[in-house]
């Protein structure tokens, strides 16, 4: 069995955003040369997630208003008491929680086994600072 382990590291310039990286999982799959397996793609931090979805704009703009709405960003104590602690971010961890953590893909015939108009994001809700994504891919 082959396997490959990287981590790409973003740093979104805004608090949320939202970056397409199917394009840099597709190259790792390529790099690890398995052709029949599995990739996991996964945020290396609670205020990060990875999930799949279209890439169109207007849904971008919608899933940002929408988790603006579930878990409004508050950096005061008196709405979240995870910002008892000195944090401000409560916010982020709640729309990480809704967005997932991970994502798992398959791999055939060398490439990503996707859906119609599926592709891999990276979801930053508490941005400014470089932050992880673990890729591992396993196979034959």
């Amino acid at each position: 069995m082959k396997s490959l382990t990287r981590h790409l590291t973003f740093n979104i310039p805004t608090r949320m955003g939202f970056l397409n990286i199917t394009r840099d999982v597709e190259s790792l799959v390529r790099e690890s040369g398995v052709k029949e397996g599995l990739v996991l793609c996964n945020a290396m931090h609670i205020t990060a997630s990875v999930f799949i979805n279209d890439d169109e704009p207007g849904l971008h703009e919608d899933y940002k208003q929408w988790l603006e709405g579930l878990a409004p960003f508050d950096a005061s104590p008196s709405r979240y008491r995870h910002n008892r602690t000195g944090e401000d971010n409560a916010d982020a961890h709640m729309k990480r929680q809704v967005m997932g953590r991970e994502v798992v893909v398959a791999i055939t015939d060398g490439k990503l086994d996707f859906g119609p108009w599926e592709q891999i994001f990276y979801g930053e809700f508490d941005g400014r600072r470089p932050k992880r994504v673990l890729v591992k891919i396993l196979g034959e």
